[in-house]
């Protein structure tokens, strides 16, 4: 290559950087008509933002102190639960032991109803039952021994052989 040949080619390159850089300078001058023709749209609404801005603030710090409302006044409440079933507690136990105390007393005064009514029981066995046995023994011995006497006579030989052939 030579420096002519040279020379052509490196007019040519400055001449492309030359047009790019026009290019450039008008693309940047159409980005600054833009930007300040939005940027003059942008204005009126500046103070709408900062008063939306301000709105939304204003909005979540009430919206904190109601929450931290609630959240003190559940907690209160969830305290005042807890200690109320604390005394439900200990009166549902107190109930239960004071049942279980007077079960215990229902339990050894139906014990000694009940070893008294066997006492009485056996005290009527024992002190009517057996002297009526008795007498009815006594009765069925003095029948026995009157009916033998009664009979004053020995069995004939006809009847103690009938006797004799049953046991035979």
């Amino acid at each position: 290559m030579d420096q002519t040949m040279l020379l052509y080619v490196m007019t040519a390159f400055v001449i492309i950087a030359a047009i790019a850089l026009c290019i450039q300078a008008g693309m940047l001058a159409a980005m600054y008509k833009t930007t300040k023709s939005l940027q003059n749209e942008i204005r009126p609404l500046l103070p709408k933002v900062d008063a939306l801005v301000d709105s939304t603030k204003t909005t979540v710090d009430q919206s904190r102190k109601q929450i931290i409302e609630i959240t003190t006044v559940a907690n209160e409440i969830l305290q005042s639960t807890k200690n109320q079933l604390a005394q439900v507690e200990t009166v549902v136990s107190d109930a239960t032991a004071r049942a279980k105390v007077q079960l215990e007393r229902v339990e050894l005064v139906l014990d000694d109803t009940l070893n008294r009514a066997h006492e009485t029981v056996a005290t009527v066995h024992n002190g009517i039952m057996r002297p009526l046995r008795e007498i009815n023994g006594i009765a069925a011995g003095i029948r026995g021994a009157l009916a033998f006497l009664a009979r004053g006579n020995r069995p004939s030989v006809d009847q103690a052989t009938s006797d004799e052939e049953m046991f035979i």
